[in-house]
């Protein structure tokens, strides 16, 4: 028994070692870490169970009859992370570049699996050539299995990817069939087509970072949602994002029951966030820090689409989808990115019994020839579809503009919102005065003796009349008007009696999103 322990001890300790210390010498040279040093970051110690150690692909691959790859370049397997299951694959790239064949693409799948079975997090570490070119279809196969697990497991349990390593052709679709993306600058990279193929096909000469680094994602396609600095900031964003997300669809998100203890009160700080001229912006970020618990904002794609911001945070130790215009840019217009943006945050919340919290300051849609070829009617019906499917508890601050087909896209009482309450420097309208007045009273203006005086008392006649949230609270299209440093009690007392609310919907496989 003892002479097979230690031929067992021997052949795991060989596999555990991957591609061998020259390679694993070299992956710290490059300034990244191995699979199991990202794994031993996320887990807490001594609970990863690993799984498949012994996996080995067919010899029959062409000419790797005497190839060995330890692990199969890939550790998969379970551990605790704050004290919840959670499912993770670490693609090893001392092993074969990380490439992916068929054994590795059967690990990867078979713990996806089980992430499926017991209803926990799955966590996937990108670090890979490819497809293992030797394995042929059986390659390019065994992605399509992790692709369709991909599939299975959305809006089942969060599925969060990092790119810790090139990511490129079809290896880059199974990041993007995952609910959150973190990229880690100067080691990940993503694209479908590489730069030397650019460069013959089309002439366009582009470096891999350039191409398909974190700030092209960050900045204009908006794949990713997170930029991690390193390895070791990449975990710490996975256990922070995680903290706020339930195992899966049929669980609520972890409570933090000394969050609950925070005092409520009235922030008066609130009462003069907004400037009394309508024009002048403010950031809506010290909004949502003075309502939230202790001020803690996680916010999800901060440099794409800025002019709405999106992110998770806790009221009374609860989790919380948020969703706010930004007025500091773009006045808070809703755009093709924005609309896109925000949609795909509400079907998340939505499918993980997330309330949302959306806060109102938005002039209307982006007007332009640009944004029309572009498809605003479609990208901003996204909007309408996310928030009238959502069945979440739906809380609406409107804090000052709320205008035409974007007052509706905001979550407005009309698109099922719970609860609607607005500060009392609310304009709800189908457009702003300016707008209104040159449109309705054009002729008149124009005939008068005085235009210029003529075009300011109709506008303020119009803006008394039209741009308060007087009018839409006489038609019961708010719940309230209030003070806004009652705005985080508000909210608090709202969410906790929504927490038994019950949506019945006509029954159907699915609806039909404008994608």
């Amino acid at each position: 028994m003892q002479s097979k322990i230690d031929t067992l001890n021997q052949r795991r300790a060989a596999l555990i070692a991957g591609g061998g210390p020259a390679r694993v010498e070299k992956q710290h040279a490059a300034g990244k870490l191995t699979a199991r040093e990202r794994l031993a970051l996320l887990f807490e110690p001594d609970t990863f169970q690993e799984s498949q150690l012994f996996m080995r692909h067919r010899a029959t691959a062409f000419g790797m009859a005497d190839q060995v790859f330890p692990g199969e370049g890939v550790v998969t397997g379970v551990g605790l992370v704050d004290g919840r299951p959670v499912y993770a694959a670490s693609q090893d790239f001392t092993v074969a570049g990380g490439s992916v064949g068929e054994a590795t693409a059967a690990k990867i799948a078979t713990v996806m699996d089980q992430a499926l079975s017991t209803g926990d997090p799955f966590v996937f570490i990108n670090d890979s050539g490819g497809a293992r070119i030797q394995e042929g279809v059986d390659a390019l196969s065994g992605y399509g299995d992790i692709f369709y697990r991909n599939v299975l497991l959305s809006g089942v349990v969060p599925q969060i990817s990092i790119i810790s390593g090139p990511c490129a052709g079809g290896a880059a679709y199974s990041p993007a069939l995952t609910d959150f993306i973190i990229q880690v600058r100067h080691e990940g990279q993503m694209f479908i087509t590489g730069p030397s193929i650019i460069q013959k096909v089309t002439g366009e000469q582009v470096t891999a970072e350039q191409l398909g680094g974190v700030e092209s994602h960050a900045h204009y396609s908006g794949v990713i949602h997170f930029i991690a600095e390193n390895g070791a900031h990449a975990i710490e964003l996975t256990k922070r994002l995680l903290s706020f997300l339930p195992a899966n669809n049929t669980l609520d998100a972890p409570f933090y029951p000394e969050l609950r203890a925070e005092t409520i009160g009235y922030d008066e700080v609130l009462n003069g966030i907004v400037p009394s001229d309508p024009s002048q912006a403010y950031d809506m970020h010290e909004v949502i820090r003075r309502v939230v618990d202790v001020g803690d904002f996680f916010e999800i794609q901060d440099q794409f689409a800025p002019n709405i911001l999106i992110g998770f945070a806790r009221i009374m130790g609860r989790s919380v989808g948020i969703v706010a215009n930004q007025p500091m840019v773009r006045a808070g217009v809703l755009d093709i990115d924005s609309s896109s943006k925000a949609s795909r945050f509400i079907r998340f919340c939505n499918a993980f019994n997330i309330p949302i919290v959306t806060f109102v300051d938005v002039p209307g849609f982006m007007p332009g020839v640009r944004q029309e070829y572009g498809g605003i009617i479609r990208h901003g019906a996204k909007m309408l579809f996310a928030y009238g499917a959502a069945t979440v508890p739906k809380l609406t601050v409107i804090v000052r503009k709320a205008y035409g087909g974007a007052y509706l896209a905001m979550c407005s009482k009309s698109m099922g919102a719970d609860r609607v309450i607005a500060w009392p420097t609310a304009e709800i309208a189908v457009m702003g005065g300016e707008g209104a007045v040159g449109l309705l009273y054009r002729r008149e203006i124009q005939e008068a003796a005085d235009p210029k005086a003529k075009h300011a008392a109709l506008l303020a006649e119009y803006n008394q009349e039209f741009a308060t949230p007087y009018q839409a609270a006489e038609r019961g299209l708010l719940d309230d008007i209030i003070e806004p440093a009652a705005t985080r009690a508000y909210l608090a007392s709202a969410l906790e009696i929504l927490r038994a609310k019950r949506s019945l919907r006509p029954e159907k496989k699915h609806g039909l999103i404008p994608l």
